[in-house]
């Protein structure tokens, strides 16, 4: 009887994540505000980037190219 409920909760559960909604034309507004943005400054981000991997004598992983000269 603890099996059967167990695997009833864990099917409703999974059932409940795989209704995902489609994002609505009128929503995309809302998405694209600034205040919706992972980071707050873009210019900020793309200078916080080049510095470290400016240090670090690396690239990748961000899109910046170039190595630790600082001339990238």
């Amino acid at each position: 009887m603890t099996r059967w409920l167990i695997s009833a909760l864990g099917a409703l559960v999974l059932a409940g994540c795989a209704g995902t909604p489609d994002v609505q034309a009128w929503e995309k507004g809302y998405l694209a505000r600034s205040d919706m943005a992972l980071e707050g400054n873009a210019l900020e981000a793309k200078l916080a980037d080049h510095i470290y991997f400016s240090k670090e004598a690396a690239s990748g992983g961000a899109g910046v190219a170039g190595g630790g000269c600082g001339c990238n």
